[in-house]
C-alpha cells in the first residue's frame, strides 16, 4: 500500500462516523429549529397561558391536564437535547406526537395544516439527529 493510502484511512474511518462537517451543522439547525419549537411549546403549556388553554379545551381535554402535559414535553425536551439520550428523547417524541396527531384527527381538524403537524415535527427531530448522531446513522445504514 502507499504511504498517501495508509495516512487517509484514519480520515476516511473518521469521516464516516461523525459525517460531513455540512451535515453536522444540517442536523445541528434543524434540531434547534425543533428545540425551539417544542420549548416554547412546553412553556406555554406550563404558563397555563390562555391560548394553550383555549386549544386544549378545542381539542377536548381539560384545563387541568395542560401542567402535566407541559412537564411531560419539558422532560422529553431535556432527554432529546443530552446528546447521551437523545435518541430515548426521539423516540419518547415520536409517542407524544403520535398522541397529538391521534388527537387532532379525533376532533375533524384539517389534515395538513393539524394532523400532520406533529409529524412535521417528528421529522425535524428524528433528521436532526440522523444527520448529527453516528449512532443513529449506523443503525439506518444497510
Amino acid at each position: 500500500m502507499s504511504a498517501s493510502i495508509l495516512r487517509s484511512a484514519p480520515r476516511a474511518a473518521h469521516r464516516e462516523r461523525t459525517g460531513s462537517a455540512a451535515a453536522l451543522w444540517a442536523g445541528r439547525i434543524l434540531t434547534g429549529i425543533a428545540v425551539l419549537f417544542l420549548t416554547f411549546d412546553a412553556v406555554v403549556k406550563l404558563a397555563g397561558a390562555k391560548e394553550a388553554v383555549d386549544g386544549t379545551v378545542q381539542l377536548g381535554w381539560q384545563p387541568h391536564h395542560l401542567p402535566i402535559i407541559g412537564t411531560i414535553a419539558a422532560v422529553l425536551l431535556v432527554l432529546y437535547v443530552i446528546p447521551r439520550t437523545a435518541p430515548l428523547g426521539a423516540i419518547l417524541w415520536t409517542g407524544y406526537l403520535g398522541g397529538a396527531v391521534a388527537t387532532q384527527l379525533r376532533v375533524d381538524n384539517p389534515l395538513f395544516t393539524h394532523i400532520l403537524a406533529p409529524i412535521y415535527v417528528a421529522a425535524l427531530l428524528w433528521t436532526g439527529l440522523y444527520l448529527r448522531d453516528p449512532r443513529i446513522r449506523a443503525l439506518l445504514r444497510p
